[in-house]
């Protein structure tokens, strides 16, 4: 009887938890201040005692189902799935990710990598396309050349919207490529960073050589800053998570690999969506017969913009200079 009355001194706790239950499955009043959530959290512990009282000292029926629906509201209510939200994906993505980057070692070694492999590349395969021909093989630049034989004639309207798709899918499973390697311990995420920059730099070189230079820049310059870009942030997403394995930082390595987790998703989303606009890009613009010198101030705005997020918006000091 002692657990009976105990329990019944209670129930004006369960019916204030019920009706800040009710507040927070209403849509208009989500949201509560730290007061009334250290409030709700102790009602919450409260009602789960009683109901293991309620269980123990085989209560009437009716009490125990009403509490087992109560600590079900509730901790649907406390540990609720966060519903998307535009204004913080566009805080994350426009000022705390740029900031973050812009101190990402992960990013300035994939950076340096892709590029030193790529300027070294391009310029042995200018200067010596056996080079490039032990990399590819001849037939392949064969092929690449046969590509770009002709010149471009433009694409019409649902041509162009297919190749979208097309470069779309494509350009995304590299990005996904890009990132899953770096999961072998930060070792893969070099490994396909060094190639990725091995391949694209000889291509570029040996093309560079050929008759058909004039037609392989008119199709590459507009999209290339950001597919490249993208191929650099995606690879050095996976790196983090790689190296969080191997370096700890004091935590359990799934802890460590939990926090990389949070930090790494928002930059693969971003080279996401480089690789979305790259796509874009070239499936309507570079395959059409826009003048060469529009295509070029298409990079140079990119390559741009580029700077301005990763540097100037990135860096603090730079952010309030911009001001």
């Amino acid at each position: 009887m002692r657990v009976a009355e105990l329990l019944a001194e209670r129930r004006e706790n369960w019916r204030e938890l019920e009706g800040v239950c009710v507040q927070l499955e209403s849509r208009r009043q989500r949201r509560l201040g730290a007061r009334a959530i250290t409030r709700f959290a102790a009602l919450y512990r409260g009602a789960c005692a009683d109901l293991a009282l309620a269980d123990a000292y085989q209560l009437p029926p009716n009490t125990v189902s009403y509490l087992h629906q109560l600590v079900g509201r509730a901790h649907n209510q406390l540990y609720r799935a966060r519903s998307f939200q535009l204004s913080s994906w566009t805080h994350e993505m426009l000022v705390a990710l740029p900031q973050r980057l812009y101190h990402d070692n992960c990013l300035r070694l994939a950076f340096v990598v892709f590029w030193g492999f790529f300027l070294a590349t391009m310029f042995l395969s200018y200067v010596s396309p056996n080079f490039a021909a032990s990399i590819w093989t001849q037939e392949g630049l064969n092929q690449m050349e046969e590509m770009h034989s002709q010149s471009i004639s433009g694409k019409g309207l649902n041509a162009g919207s297919m190749s979208v798709g097309f470069y779309v899918q494509h350009n995304t499973s590299i990005g996904l490529q890009c990132f899953a390697f770096g999961l072998l311990l930060g070792v893969g995420g070099l490994l396909i960073t060094i190639s990725n920059g091995i391949l694209l730099g000889s291509v570029f070189g040996y093309m560079a050589t050929t008759s058909v230079r004039d037609n392989f820049f008119q199709f590459v310059t507009a999209h290339g800053p950001f597919e490249l870009t993208a191929i650099v942030i995606c690879s050095a997403a996976g790196m983090r998570l790689g190296f969080a394995i191997v370096d700890t930082k004091g935590l359990t390595r799934y802890d460590s690999l939990r926090l990389a987790t949070r930090e790494a998703m928002p930059t693969v989303v971003l080279g996401m969506i480089l690789f979305f606009l790259a796509a874009c890009i070239e499936g309507l613009i570079s395959p059409s017969q826009l003048p060469y010198a529009l295509k070029a101030a298409i990079a140079v705005a990119s390559s741009a913009i580029l700077v301005l997020y990763f540097v100037l918006h990135g860096n603090p000091q730079g952010n309030r200079l911009a001001t």
